[in-house]
C-alpha cells in the first residue's frame, strides 16, 4: 500500500507539474487575447447573474446554475488551500493566485459559451451539456468525451465528496469533540435530502447557501483585516515584492524563490477556481438563457468571486496576521488558517468552522451533479438513482476514513479532466471568437439565438 501511495503521489506531482500549469495559464492568456479581454465586462456579467432571463430556455435560472457552480468551486481549497500556497510559496504566492484568477475569467467565460452552444435537450426536456458534448458535437471526438466523463466520475468521489466530508468531520471533531460517525450520518442525510431532487433541488439549496456562506466568510475576513489594519499596507507590499523578488521575505516569513511563489500561487489558483477543469460548464448547460454569450458572462463571474475576491481576502488575512503575530506557525497551511482566525476573540473559530462546513457541504452538492451527468453520458438515465445512493454512502465513508491516498487520486483525475476540456477550448476557439463578436462586441447581448435549444 505504501508503494502504491508513493506511485499515486508521484503521478499526481507529474500531472500537476509545470507542463500542466503552463498549459492552463497559457490557455487563460490565449483566450483573453483572442476574445479581446472579456474580463472588462465583469460588472455587466455580475448584473446579468442576478437577473432572470425569462425569455430563454433551460432547466434552472442563470443564478441557480452559477450558485451550483460556485458551490462546487468554493470549497476548503479557498481557505486551507490558499494557506498551503502561502506556507510553501511565501506571500508572493497570493499575487500569482490573483493573476491566475484574473486571466482565468476568460477561460470560464469560454467554457460557459461552449456549454450552451453544444448542449442537447432530452426527450423529457432536460438540458445536457459540458465538455463531453462540445467534444462530441463540435469536434466529433466521442472517444475523448468518454474519457472526460470517466475521469470526472472518479474525480467527483474524491475532491467533490469524500475529501470534503472528511474535512467537515475532522474539524467538528477537533472543535466540538463530536464523533466523525455522527457527523457522517448527519451529512449523508442532509445530502440525500438535496440531491434526490435533482438539479433543481441542488440549485435551489445552493442559491440560498452560497450567498449566505460567502457573506459570512467575507464579513469574517473584513473583521480580521480591520483588526490588522495597521499591517495591511505592509502585507500588500510584501505580497507584491515577494512575487518578483528572491530575497528573504521578512515579516515573519522564511524567504522563498520567485519560482516557488509562482508555482504554488498559480497551481493553487488554478485548482481553486477550476477554470479550465471542465466541471462548471456541466451545470452551466442547464441555465435558462437566450444565447450562449449571456451564460458565458454569468459563468465568468464564478472565477471572479472565487479567486479575485474570496482567495484574495484569505491571502490578505493570512499574510497580515503573520506580520501582526510573528509567532504564528506559517509552515503548515491548516495551522496557519486556524491561528489567523483564532486572533478574533470569541467568534474567530466560529467563522472558520461555519466557513469550512458550508463551503465543503456545498462542494459535495455541486460535484454530485457533475458526476451524475458524467455517469448519465456513459450509461444513460437508468444509472442515476444508483449513482445518487452510492454518492450518499460515500459521504459517510469519507467522514470516517483516512483519505491521504484519495487526495492523490483525486488530484490526478482532476488533471486528466482538464486535458480533454482544454483541447475542446483551443480547437473550438474560432467558434468562441465568432459568438463573442456576434453577441458581446456587436451590442447584441439581448438577442435570441434561434439555435439555442
Amino acid at each position: 500500500m505504501e508503494n502504491f501511495s508513493a506511485i499515486v503521489e508521484q503521478v499526481s506531482a507529474i500531472l500537476w507539474g509545470w507542463p500542466m500549469i503552463i498549459l492552463l495559464l497559457g490557455t487563460h492568456l490565449y483566450l483573453t487575447v483572442i476574445l479581446k479581454f472579456p474580463q472588462r465586462k465583469i460588472f455587466k456579467a455580475i448584473r446579468l447573474s442576478v437577473v432572470k432571463d425569462k425569455s430563454g430556455s433551460g432547466d434552472v435560472s442563470q443564478f441557480g446554475a452559477l450558485a451550483t457552480s460556485l458551490a462546487a468551486t468554493i470549497g476548503t481549497g479557498n481557505i486551507v488551500g490558499v494557506a498551503t500556497a502561502v506556507a510553501l510559496g511565501g506571500p508572493g504566492a497570493v499575487f500569482w493566485c490573483w493573476i491566475t484568477g484574473v486571466f482565468g475569467i476568460a477561460t470560464k467565460y469560454s467554457e460557459g459559451l461552449l456549454a450552451i452552444k453544444y448542449r442537447v435537450k432530452t426527450t423529457d426536456g432536460t438540458m445536457l451539456g459540458g465538455p463531453m458534448y462540445a467534444l462530441e458535437k463540435g469536434l466529433k471526438m466521442k472517444w475523448l468525451a468518454i474519457l472526460f466523463c470517466i475521469f470526472t466520475a472518479i474525480a467527483a468521489f474524491g475532491i467533490g465528496n469524500t475529501v470534503q466530508a472528511n474535512s467537515i468531520a475532522l474539524l467538528i471533531n477537533e472543535t466540538y469533540s463530536i464523533s466523525p460517525y455522527i457527523t457522517g450520518l448527519v451529512l449523508s442525510f442532509a445530502t440525500a435530502l438535496v440531491i434526490l431532487f435533482g438539479v433543481k433541488g441542488i440549485a435551489k439549496v445552493c442559491g440560498t447557501l452560497v450567498p449566505f456562506m460567502a457573506f459570512f466568510y467575507i464579513l469574517g475576513c473584513l473583521v480580521i483585516l480591520y483588526v490588522n489594519s495597521e499591517y495591511l499596507l505592509r502585507a500588500l507590499d510584501l505580497i507584491v515584492d515577494s512575487a518578483f523578488s528572491a530575497k528573504a521575505a521578512g515579516g515573519g516569513f522564511v524567504g522563498t524563490t520567485i519560482m516557488m511563489a509562482a508555482r504554488f500561487g498559480i497551481a493553487r489558483g488554478l485548482f481553486s477556481n477550476e477554470s479550465g477543469l471542465g466541471s462548471a460548464p456541466i451545470v452551466a448547460a442547464a441555465a435558462q438563457t437566450r444565447n450562449p454569450v449571456r451564460q458565458a458572462l454569468v459563468s465568468s463571474t464564478g472565477t471572479f468571486w472565487d479567486t479575485v475576491v474570496v482567495c484574495a481576502l484569505t491571502g490578505l488575512v493570512l499574510v497580515s496576521s503573520v506580520i501582526a503575530h510573528p509567532d504564528i506557525d506559517h509552515t503548515q497551511g491548516a495551522a496557519l488558517t486556524k491561528a489567523a482566525f483564532s486572533k478574533i476573540p470569541y467568534i474567530g473559530s466560529i467563522i472558520l468552522t461555519v466557513g469550512i462546513v458550508t463551503f465543503a457541504f456545498s462542494t459535495i452538492l455541486g460535484w454530485s451533479y457533475y458526476g451524475e451527468k458524467a455517469v448519465e453520458y456513459l450509461g444513460g438515465k437508468k444509472l442515476i438513482i444508483y449513482y445518487r445512493l452510492f454518492w450518499i454512502a460515500a459521504v459517510f465513508v469519507g467522514s470516517v476514513l483516512n483519505l491521504a491516498l484519495v487526495w492523490g487520486i483525486a488530484d490526478s483525475m482532476n488533471a486528466l479532466m482538464a486535458i480533454p476540456n482544454l483541447i475542446a477550448l483551443l480547437l473550438l476557439s474560432r467558434v468562441l471568437v465568432k459568438e463573442t463578436n456576434k453577441y458581446l462586441w456587436s451590442g447584441n447581448i439581448d438577442d435570441e439565438d434561434p439555435e439555442c435549444v
